[in-house]
C-alpha cells in the first residue's frame, strides 16, 4: 500500500512539467493540463483513503529514495502517511480541482497566463512534498519550493510596484522561519545522531528516552519549530505579512493565503506532535501564541477597509484559534477546524469582487445608520487607542523591520568601503591566509584553533550582511553571498569528517549559480548602464525576459536551491557541526537565509517593477 504514495508526488510534478512545454498562446491545453492534474490527483486519492480507511488506517511509511549515503550520514527521501497526511491531501487536492477550473476563466487573455498555471503546478507539487514528507530534510525541500511559489505568485502582476515589493516583503519573512527549520534540523542530527523520521517520533519510549537525557536540546527543537510554524502561518508577531501576500491574483490569494499555504504551520506542529506533547512549556507557549494572535487579528479584521485584508486577518484569527487547539492535545479537532476555515476562505476570496459589487449599490439604496456595539460602551479613551491600534496593525510590520531587518543593514552599511574593484584582492588575501591556515594546523595555537571556524562564519555573515544593504552594485551582491558561502564552507572543514568530498557537494551549485548569475548582470550592464543599480525597480523584464529567467536560476544556484547537489551539501553542513556550536550553526544558518534575499532583492529590482523607460506603458502606483 506504501507504495502508493510515491503516485501522489509523481503526477502534480508531471503535470508541472507538461505545463512547461506548452505555449502561452494554448490556454486551453494550459488549463486542461492543470484541472486534469489537480483532478486525477484528486480521484486517486478518495480512492486510495476508502481502500486504506478499509484496512484499518495503518500509518505508512516509505523510503523512496536515497540521494546520498557514506558511512556517517544519509541523506533520504522520506514520504509519510497518516490520518493528518489524509486530511491535507483531500482538503489541498479538491480545492486546487476549484481553483484551477475557476482560474481557467478568470485569466483569460491574462499575459501572464502560462506563468500562472506554470506557478500553481508548481505549488501543488511542493505542497505534497510537504505533507508527505517522512523526515526533516523532504519537509525543508518542498517547504523551499513554497518560499518560491509564493514570491512568483504574490509578484504576478510584475509590472507594477506594490505587487512586487510586496513580494520581496513576504519571501524576507519566509526566510526568518527557514532560520528555525534550519536549527531544528541541525540540533535534531545530534539528538537522535541520524535523519530521524516522523514515524519514528511516534514511538513514545524512544522520544520519552531522549528527552529525559537532553532536554535542552529538546526544548531548543520545539521553539526552532514553533518559530517556523508561526511564520508560515502568519502568527505573533508576523502577521502582518499575510494581507500584503493579497496583492496576487484572486485565485491565488485563495488557494494560497485563504486556505492551503497559511495552514501549513499548523501542520508542522501536527506532523511533530509527538515529541513535543510531553513539554509542558512548549504547549503553553504555542497556546499563548495562538490565543494573542486570534484576538488581535480579530480586532484588525474589525477595522481593514479591503475585502482581502479583512479576511486575511479573519483567517489569521482562526488560525490561532487552530494552534490553541493543537495545543490543548485536540488534534482532531484541530484537523476538523483546518478543513472548515481552508473552505470558508476560499469561498470568500473567490466570492470578495462580486460581494464588493453589491455592497457599493447596496449602500445608496438600503442606507442604514451604524448599529451601537459592545464597543460603544467602552471609555472613549480605551476605545480610541484600540481602534488607533488596530488600524495601524498593531505595528507589527514596523516591528519586523525594527527588530530583524534594520540592524542587519546597519551592520552591512559599515563595510562600505567593499567594491566590486577591490572585493577580488580582499577575498583573495584574507581566504587565502584562512586556507593556509587550515592546511597547516601544526602552525595554530590549539588554544584559538578552536574559535577560527566561528571567526570564519562571522566574516562569512558580514560579507552577506553587506550583500544584504548594498544599493549600488548588483555584481557586488552575487559576488559577496558566494564569498560567504566559501568561508562558511572553510569554517566547518575544521570540524572532523567533512572532508574535500563534501565541500565540492556543497560548492556545486554554487559556483555555476554564480558564474551563471553574474554572466547575466554583467551582459545587463553592458546594455543598460544608466539603469542598473538597486535604487528603484527598472523592470527590465520587458525587454530581456530569457535574460531574467536565466539569472533567477543562477540566483536559486547559488542560494542552495533544490535545483542542485548544494542542497544535500548544506544537510551535511549542519550535521558537521558539532553540538557545542551554537553560535556556528546560528551564524551559518542565518548566512544562507540572508544571502537568499538579498539575490532574490536583486532579481525583484532589476527585472521586475514598472519599466524605467517611458516608451513602455507602465500602471500607475496603487495605495
Amino acid at each position: 500500500m506504501s507504495y502508493w504514495l510515491q503516485f501522489f508526488i509523481l503526477v502534480p510534478l508531471l503535470g508541472f512539467l507538461i505545463s512547461l512545454t506548452i505555449p502561452g498562446s494554448r490556454e486551453r491545453w494550459l488549463s486542461r493540463t492543470a484541472y486534469l492534474t489537480s483532478g486525477v490527483q484528486m480521484t486517486g486519492i478518495l480512492i486510495f483513503i476508502s481502500y486504506w480507511l478499509l484496512h484499518g488506517a495503518p500509518s505508512l511509511n516509505l523510503v523512496e529514495l536515497t540521494l546520498y549515503r557514506d558511512t556517517h550520514n544519509s541523506f533520504l527521501l522520506d514520504f509519510y502517511f497518516d490520518k493528518i497526511t489524509a486530511v491535507y491531501l483531500v482538503v489541498g487536492s479538491l480545492l486546487t480541482f476549484l481553483i484551477t477550473l475557476y482560474s481557467r476563466y478568470y485569466l483569460h487573455r491574462e499575459a501572464g497566463y502560462k506563468r500562472f498555471f506554470n506557478t500553481i503546478l508548481f505549488f501543488f507539487t511542493a505542497y505534497q512534498l510537504v505533507i508527505f514528507a517522512g523526515n526533516f530534510e523532504t519537509l525543508f525541500l518542498g517547504w523551499e519550493m513554497l518560499g518560491l511559489s509564493s514570491f512568483l505568485l504574490i509578484a504576478f502582476y510584475r509590472d507594477r510596484y506594490l505587487p512586487v515589493r510586496n513580494a520581496v516583503k513576504v519571501f524576507s519573512i519566509y526566510r526568518i522561519g527557514d532560520v528555525g527549520i534550519l536549527l531544528a534540523m541541525w540540533a535534531s542530527h545530534h539528538l537522535w545522531h541520524e535523519n530521524v523520521s516522523f514515524m519514528k517520533l511516534s514511538n513514545y519510549e524512544l522520544v520519552h528516552d531522549h528527552l529525559l537525557q537532553h532536554g535542552g536540546t529538546a526544548l531548543f527543537i520545539s521553539l526552532m519549530l514553533l518559530l517556523g510554524a508561526a511564520v508560515k502561518s502568519a502568527q505573533l508577531p508576523f502577521s502582518s505579512w499575510l494581507p500584503r501576500a493579497m496583492e496576487g491574483p484572486t485565485p491565488s490569494s485563495a488557494i494560497f493565503y485563504g486556505s492551503l499555504s497559511v495552514h501549513l504551520g499548523a501542520f508542522l506542529l501536527l506532523r511533530t506532535m509527538p515529541f513535543w506533547e510531553h513539554q509542558l512549556s512548549v504547549r503553553i507557549l504555542i497556546g499563548l501564541v495562538g490565543i494573542s494572535t486570534s484576538a488581535i487579528a480579530y480586532a484588525i479584521a474589525r477595522v481593514q477597509s479591503t475585502a482581502k485584508s479583512q479576511i486575511a486577518y479573519a483567517s489569521v484569527a482562526q488560525i490561532g484559534l487552530i494552534f490553541l487547539e493543537i495545543a490543548l492535545g485536540w488534534t482532531n479537532l484541530a484537523l476538523f477546524h483546518f478543513a472548515g476555515n481552508a473552505f470558508l476562505r476560499t469561498y470568500q476570496l473567490l466570492v470578495s469582487p462580486s460581494v464588493v459589487s453589491y455592497l457599493i449599490r447596496n449602500q445608496f439604496y438600503h442606507f442604514k445608520p451604524r448599529e451601537h456595539s459592545i464597543e460603544d460602551s467602552y471609555p472613549k479613551r480605551i476605545e480610541y487607542t484600540f481602534y488607533l491600534l488596530s488600524l495601524k496593525e498593531w505595528h507589527l510590520d514596523q516591528g519586523i523591520n525594527r527588530l530583524f531587518f534594520a540592524p542587519l543593514k546597519r551592520i552591512g552599511k559599515r563595510l562600505d568601503f567593499i567594491r566590486v574593484s577591490n572585493v577580488m584582492y580582499l577575498f583573495g588575501l584574507s581566504f587565502g591566509l584562512a586556507l593556509w591556515l587550515f592546511l597547516n594546523p601544526g602552525q595554530l595555537n590549539p588554544k584559538y584553533a578552536v574559535y577560527l571556524p566561528e571567526w570564519f562564519a562571522l566574516i562569512g555573515l558580514l560579507l552577506v550582511l553587506k550583500a544584504f544593504s548594498e544599493k549600488m552594485y548588483p555584481r557586488l551582491v552575487v559576488l559577496l553571498v558566494s564569498m560567504g558561502h566559501a568561508w562558511l564552507t572553510l569554517a566547518v572543514s575544521f570540524n572532523e569528517h567533512f572532508n574535500l568530498g563534501h565541500t565540492l557537494l556543497y560548492l556545486s551549485g554554487i559556483i555555476p549559480g554564480a558564474v551563471l548569475a553574474y554572466g547575466c548582470l554583467q551582459y545587463l550592464r553592458n546594455r543598460e548602464r544608466p539603469f542598473f543599480d538597486l535604487n528603484q525597480y527598472y523592470g527590465h523584464q520587458y525587454e530581456y525576459p530569457t535574460l531574467g529567467f536565466v539569472f533567477l536560476l543562477g540566483s536559486l544556484g547559488v542560494m542552495g536551491f533544490p535545483i542542485s547537489p548544494t542542497f544535500i551539501g548544506l544537510d551535511l553542513l549542519l550535521s558537521h557541526i558539532r553540538e557545542d556550536q551554537f553560535v556556528l550553526a546560528f551564524l551559518s544558518a542565518l548566512s544562507y537565509v540572508v544571502g537568499g534575499i538579498a539575490l532574490i532583492r536583486v532579481y525583484a529590482r532589476l527585472f521586475l517593477g514598472p519599466h524605467i523607460k517611458t516608451d513602455h506603458e507602465t500602471p500607475y502606483r496603487s495605495s
